[in-house]
């Protein structure tokens, strides 16, 4: 399995709206919604890398109300 932390920017008020509709696509483990220069983060896996590139292309960023994605995959040390 690959992970992966999206970092999400939305419009303002959607937060709340962008982090439910994130929260029924498969591979979502866990959203949050924060504060800070993000709205919501996102921890996502999948089988590849291609299936998670997959996902948050034809998925994630097509939620209504983001602005902006910042991908940043989990690295076992």
């Amino acid at each position: 399995m690959v992970q992966a932390y999206i970092l999400i920017q939305t419009e303002v008020g959607r937060a709340r709206d962008v982090a439910a509709h994130i929260s029924d696509i498969p591979g979502v483990v866990r959203v949050d919604a924060v504060t800070g220069p993000y709205d919501v983060v996102v921890l996502t896996e999948a089988h590849t890398v291609d299936e998670l590139g997959n996902m948050i292309v034809s998925k994630v960023q097509l939620v209504p109300g983001i602005t902006r994605t910042l991908t940043c995959s989990v690295v076992r040390l």
